[in-house]
């Protein structure tokens, strides 16, 4: 079995509630969806079996967790499953990123899973159409692993969709913390924004924190 690989390497975790943390990521290649903002769009591959990867991981030393990131790991389930089954047995913890839509082939994989770090892609950021059926699915069979969700803010970003956002979240797992992500360069423009919508989110009961790209600032991978 072989999977389209983009790349392996050690870096820090720059989005969500492990900000900071070192991880060693596996990029694989290839995406569902084709978001506006999206910063990670590339277009080259290697194919490897997993016991290539699993080499070119345990190269690595001192990290916190095996990044499974694209594109959208989940489009390879197949082969992420045999890979998340040795790296279990390894003693590696597992930390998936995800568009958070193929909630069939996360449903999968799930059992080897150790951290869910899943995105809510609100329609007026992506340009896209909505997901929040996928997203209700996905959330639901989530919410038994550690599971945070991210939802990029950008100029276009209307409140609309954070409150479909906090309804889902309330009927499925309100417990769940929601990164507020500017889109990288805008910070600055957004800083309002943000901080309307966390409080329309805290009014709600929901966890929001305000979390920029942390690579991004440091420019780093």
């Amino acid at each position: 079995m072989i999977a389209q690989i983009s790349e392996i390497f050690k870096s820090i975790q720059g989005e969500g509630t492990y900000q900071g943390k070192e991880q060693v990521f596996v990029r694989f290649f290839g995406c569902n969806l084709a978001c506006m903002f999206c910063d990670t769009k590339v277009n080259f591959y290697q194919e490897k079996t997993a016991q290539q990867v699993l080499e070119t991981i345990e190269s690595y030393d001192n990290y916190h967790a095996v990044s499974l990131t694209g594109g959208e790991p989940l489009l390879q389930a197949d082969f992420l499953l045999n890979l998340c089954r040795e790296l279990k047995r390894n003693n590696k913890v597992t930390y998936l990123e995800t568009n958070g839509t193929l909630y069939t082939n996360l449903r999968e994989v799930i059992n080897y899973i150790d951290i869910v770090s899943m995105d809510f892609k609100l329609p007026s950021s992506t340009g896209s159409a909505p997901r929040w059926a996928e997203h209700r699915e996905f959330l639901s069979i989530a919410s038994s692993k550690d599971v945070f969700i991210k939802a990029v803010i950008g100029r276009n970003t209307v409140v609309e969709d954070i409150l479909q956002s906090i309804k889902l979240m309330k009927e499925v797992y309100p417990r769940v913390r929601f990164v507020l992500q500017p889109e990288h360069p805008h910070e600055g423009i957004l800083s309002e924004k943000l901080r309307y919508f966390q409080s329309i989110c805290r009014t709600e009961d929901i966890d929001a924190v305000i979390m920029s790209q942390l690579h991004k600032k440091m420019g780093v991978r």
